[in-house]
C-alpha cells in the first residue's frame, strides 16, 4: 500500500519522523506547524492537501492533541474545501493520551489510534538511525494498528501493542528507560566530582561504563547481566557504600532503593541468601522488606 502521511506538528517527533520517513521513501504530503518554522511547509490553517494523505500523525504535545484533531476534523478550518476521505487514519505519537475525539471519528469513517515511538527525540536528524531496530507502542482500531505496522516497518522499528487501559504503566516503564538513566548518570558524576575528579571526566566515565553495562545486558536476562556487590553479597562494600553517601540524602536514597530491588534479582540469581539479609539490613535497620 502506498504510504501518504501528513504530520500535525513541527517539533522535534514531527520533523524527526518526516525525515524518518522520507529516508525510507515514504510519501510525506506535508508537515504543519503553528507557525512557521523550519521543517514545516504549512502553518496556520490546515492546507488542502491534507486531503491527499491516507494517514494523518498528530506530532504534538498531549495538551494539544484534543485541538489538533478538531483542526483535523474540522472541514471549514481547511484553506481548501475537501474534508479527509473515508478510511483515513489519524495516529498520535503521544505513550499516554486517550483523545476523546478518537471515539467519535468511526463515525465519520476515519481510524484512530497510537503510534508511539520509543525514541528520544532531542535531535531529529538522528531520528532514522534511532529507530532502525527501535520499538513503537501502538493501540486504536486494527485499521490504525494494521497502518501503524506499516510505518514502522518502512523505518526498520518493531510495535508493540499497548493493553487498554495499560497506558500509564507502558509510559511510566518509558521514563524508567529514557529518562532515570539520564538522572542516573548525572547523581553518579557529581559524585565523583565530589572527591575531586574533574567534570568532563567524571562524566565521560560514567557514561562509558553505563554505554558498557548496557552492551553486557544485549541477550542476558536482567538477573544474568547484573553486576555489582548486591548480587556478589558483598555486605561489607555496601555499609562502606551507605557510609560515604551518609552527607548527600539523594543520593543515598536512590541507593537505598535502587539497591533494595536488586536484592530481588539477586534472590533470583542464587546469591547466598545469608548475604542478601545481611545487606537488606544495612540498607533498611530495623525494618523487613526482602523475602
Amino acid at each position: 500500500m502506498s504510504e501518504r502521511v501528513f504530520i500535525v506538528g513541527a517539533g522535534r517527533v514531527g520533523q524527526g519522523l518526516a525525515r524518518a520517513f522520507r529516508s525510507a521513501g515514504v510519501e510525506i504530503v506535508g508537515v504543519h506547524g503553528k507557525r512557521a518554522a523550519s521543517g514545516a511547509t504549512s502553518h496556520g490553517a490546515l492546507p488542502a492537501d491534507i486531503a491527499r494523505a491516507n494517514t494523518v500523525i498528530l506530532a504534538v504535545r498531549d495538551d494539544q492533541i484534543e485541538a489538533a484533531l478538531d483542526q483535523v476534523l474540522g472541514g471549514a478550518q481547511y484553506s481548501g474545501p475537501e474534508p479527509l476521505t473515508s478510511g483515513t487514519v489519524i495516529l498520535h505519537t503521544s505513550g499516554t493520551a486517550e483523545p476523546a475525539g478518537f471515539e467519535v471519528i468511526d463515525e465519520r469513517g476515519l481510524y484512530g489510534g497510537t503510534f508511539h515511538p520509543l525514541v528520544p527525540f532531542l535531535d531529529p536528524d538522528r531520528a532514522p538511525e534511532l529507530l532502525r531496530g527501535a520499538w513503537v507502542g501502538i493501540d486504536g482500531h486494527s485499521d490504525a494498528r494494521s497502518t501503524s505496522r506499516r510505518l514502522a516497518g518502512h523505518v526498520g522499528a518493531r510495535t508493540i501493542d499497548i493493553p487498554a487501559g495499560g497506558k500509564p504503566t507502558y509510559h511510566a516503564a518509558a521514563v524508567f528507560s529514557a529518562n532515570f538513566p539520564i538522572v542516573l548518570a548525572a547523581i553518579a558524576a557529581e559524585l565523583m566530582e565530589s572527591i575531586g575528579v574533574g567534570s568532563k571526566s567524571a562524566e565521560s566515565a560514567v557514561h562509558s561504563l553505563m554505554t558498557g553495562a548496557l552492551a553486557n545486558a544485549a541477550g542476558k536476562s536482567p538477573e544474568e547481566a547484573l553486576t555489582g556487590p548486591v548480587v556478589r553479597g558483598d555486605a561489607g562494600m555496601v555499609r562502606k557504600h551507605l557510609e560515604a553517601l551518609a552527607g548527600d540524602d539523594r543520593a543515598l536514597g536512590v541507593y537505598r532503593r535502587l539497591s533494595l530491588a536488586a536484592l530481588r534479582m539477586a534472590k533470583e540469581r542464587g546469591t547466598d541468601p545469608v548475604a542478601l539479609v545481611q545487606i537488606e539490613k544495612a540498607l533498611l535497620p530495623g525494618k523487613t522488606v526482602f523475602r
